[in-house]
């Protein structure tokens, strides 16, 4: 895990202003999102917005951000306290929940002069059932090794923080991937690199279907585990994330605790990684009236019901064999995946790969050993190097 100097967090909304303060000698920047309830481009009055930030101490794990409409906690203490107020800049609407993890290296914020260029970043997207937290950890060991770049970490629609804020339908891979377009350009960053793992590689894939032509600058997808067509279920004894919707759907959207979800899965014939990793979406809930307290869900399941089907109906193999110009899909197959790679996938893969450099783009495909479905759990070593190819670039020493 990085240090404490050694990057930055920006949790946000997707909409309202970036604010941010820097403390000496710190290089660590404390920035938040506030999020005001005008219309879209509509100015506010910068009196009403202010908040306060400054460096951090490790040993005193709290910070306050505060400002007229709202009061944001980050897991940070208070030094050399200062106030920074945001520019009269227009406030766009509310798209998707997500963390913006920076390098030590990177001094940027989106409301900046739009002259000033935004630093390399890279885009992690998780996968169905999934959240942002997904990739935490990977994150932090990416700036650690890379601090130029930074990386931005969402929750896909109806997913984590993500499914409080409504979205209307269809929700579908091409939905999941147009809110990402429209928060890398209200976030004023143009992505370098795309990393999708399963249904988020899809989405990576569907990013580039709907991105202008020609991109403005080269790009590289990594879509983790997961193929641009048919999506075929593991064998016998394999969890099948269909058949885990449905049996969630089942379940009360209040439980008593995650031990009991925990138990009735395994007793369903989930296994207990599984079991477990979904308990992580639940949340606690007071009781009305009650002492007690319990947990609910904190995902949207009839949403990612139809987000699933639609990952299953979703054909993205005109894209890969048509990649446009500075473009560069790299598929990673896992070794044990519980994912059936068909022997037709590869080889339409191998042969995209061929008329690719034909063309000014590329395709490339890629094996992690010792790994199933869950790459960055499974190996997270083997996956940091694969996927370090595309960060060696802008690499300081």
């Amino acid at each position: 895990m990085a240090g404490a100097s050694d990057l930055a967090v920006s949790r946000g909304w997707g909409r309202g202003w970036t604010v941010a303060g820097e403390g000496k000698g710190s290089g660590v920047r404390a920035v938040a999102l506030l999020d005001p309830s005008a219309r879209r481009r509509v100015p506010v009055p910068l009196q009403d917005y202010t908040c306060h930030v400054g460096r951090f101490s490790p040993r005193n794990p709290k910070i306050k951000y505060s400002s007229s409409h709202r009061r944001l906690h980050a897991c940070m203490a208070l030094v050399d306290d200062k106030i920074v107020r945001p520019p009269n800049v227009a406030k766009p609407n509310l798209v998707l929940a997500y963390d913006l993890v920076q390098g030590s290296l990177v001094s940027w914020n989106s409301f900046m002069d739009k002259s000033i260029p935004d630093p390399p970043t890279a885009v992690l997207l998780h996968g169905i059932l999934g959240s942002r937290k997904n990739w935490g950890s990977f994150a932090k060991r990416l700036v650690q090794e890379f601090p130029m770049w930074q990386f931005l970490l969402v929750d896909l629609r109806c997913h984590g923080e993500s499914a409080l804020i409504k979205k209307n339908g269809p929700h579908t891979v091409a939905s999941a991937a147009l809110d990402v377009l429209k928060l890398v350009a209200q976030l004023r960053v143009t992505p370098r690199v795309l990393v999708g793992h399963s249904f988020g590689g899809k989405v990576a894939l569907s990013m580039v279907e709907q991105a202008a032509k020609p991109l403005a600058r080269p790009v590289r997808v990594w879509v983790l585990d997961a193929t641009p067509g048919k999506v075929r279920a593991g064998g016998d004894g394999e969890d099948h994330p269909g058949e885990l919707i449905a049996f969630l759907s089942m379940m009360p959207r209040q439980v008593s605790s995650k031990q009991n979800v925990v138990d009735a899965l395994i007793q369903e014939g989930f296994s207990t990684d599984i079991a477990r990793w979904v308990a992580t979406n639940l949340r606690p809930v007071s009781q009305p009236g009650s002492t007690s307290s319990g947990f609910s869900w904190i995902f949207d399941l009839k949403g990612i019901a139809d987000m699933y089907k639609s990952y299953e109906e979703t054909n993205l193999w005109e894209t890969v064999e048509n990649v446009p110009r500075g473009v560069h899909v790299n598929f990673l197959k896992a070794e044990r995946s519980l994912h059936r790679w068909a022997l037709e996938d590869l080889r339409r893969i191998r042969a995209a790969e061929e008329l690719a450099a034909d063309e000014g783009a590329g395709v490339q495909l890629h094996v992690l050993e010792d790994a199933g479905h869950w790459v960055h759990a499974d190996n997270p070593d083997g996956l940091f190097r694969i996927l370090s190819s595309s960060f060696l670039g802008l690499r300081t020493q």
